[in-house]
């Protein structure tokens, strides 16, 4: 097992083309907690699927959907911090820790078709694109903060629901916006929201890392990429580094190829996404063939009823960046 790790993580990328439909939702969130996966992302973009009829429903919102009738399974929305209002962004991510009782992420990306779609003077190029996630991921971070845990008081007695003095401002001034703050929701569940992240230099402050892992018919050939990919992220101080898969898994002998190679990547790692070319087709093998191995045999656990998302990827709560300035 990975150094310094518990636990190792299962995830799964629940979308396809058909990511409209309510029921194919619901269906594969709840196949996915009751096969025992630790977290599932939803993908987004401002272009809509190629094959639908109508345009999709934001990640956000389809995470805040499924999250009342979920009770183990972090929910963990792709959400692009280009052009998107970095206040109401972090404000609908705590949202979601509320609904979800704790079990929120969310995977900050770049999309730079979103940058070229929006506005006269698009930003467009890399560093530009990136920036506006590092500040994005920030600027959340300290709205987080701005409520300290017991800020929200609830005398009815007095009268007074709120200490005005557990409120404090974000003071953000960057390149391309400012924030002042304080947020218009209380400090999440998690203290802060587990942030997710493709960027490996470790620029965008995130809590999760996802590493290449490339095709899985091929990575257990291949490991010597995974593993640097993996020793590099955990240099630039990544709490956790997890690999990405993508997977076709359509029989019986593949699933059990699978359960070799994760318990492989469980050596080095700290979990996995699986990206299914075909999610009704795989997601039953992984339920019936692949999670229930890697459970017997101790190398995954399934996340605890009540638990957070954090307290499952064996993340600790984050002190408040204001109340710990306040007790020095």
């Amino acid at each position: 097992m990975a150094t310094g790790t518990t636990l190792f993580a299962l995830g799964i990328e629940l979308d396809d083309e058909r990511q409209s439909n309510a029921r194919a939702l619901r269906e594969r969130v709840h196949a996915a907690e009751n096969a025992g996966f630790t977290f599932a992302t939803f993908d987004d973009s401002l272009s809509p699927p190629a094959n639908a009829a109508a345009g999709r429903i934001d990640s956000t919102t389809r995470a805040a959907f499924v999250a009342a009738t979920t009770s183990t399974l972090g929910l963990v929305p792709v959400v692009a911090a280009t052009y998107a209002e970095p206040f109401h962004l972090s404000s609908q991510l705590a949202t979601l820790d509320y609904a979800s009782r704790g079990r929120a992420g969310w995977l900050a990306v770049d999309d730079p078709g979103t940058a070229a779609a929006w506005g006269a003077r698009p930003r467009t190029t890399e560093d530009e694109i990136r920036r506006e996630r590092v500040d994005s991921v920030e600027v959340a971070r300290r709205l987080w903060d701005s409520w300290e845990d017991d800020a929200v008081i609830r005398d009815y007695a007095s009268g007074r629901f709120l200490n005005r003095e557990k409120l404090h401002y974000a003071d953000f001034i960057g390149e391309t916006f400012s924030v002042k703050g304080p947020a218009i929701v209380p400090r999440p569940p998690q203290g802060q929201v587990v942030v997710f992240t493709y960027d490996t230099t470790g620029s965008d402050n995130a809590d999760v890392v996802l590493v290449a892992g490339g095709d899985a018919h091929n990575a257990p050939g291949h490991p010597a990429a995974t593993i640097a990919a993996v020793t590099q992220a955990r240099t630039a101080g990544f709490a956790r580094a997890l690999v990405d898969l993508d997977l076709a898994l359509d029989t019986t002998s593949a699933a059990a190829d699978l359960v070799a190679q994760l318990t492989e990547l469980a050596e080095y790692a700290d979990g996995v996404r699986l990206r299914l070319s075909n999610i009704d087709e795989g997601l039953p093998l992984l339920a019936r063939y692949v999670l229930p191995a890697l459970l017997r045999a101790g190398t995954a656990h399934r996340p605890v009823p009540g638990s957070t998302l954090r307290a499952n990827l064996g993340l600790s709560r984050p002190v408040n960046r204001y109340a710990k300035e306040l007790t020095r």
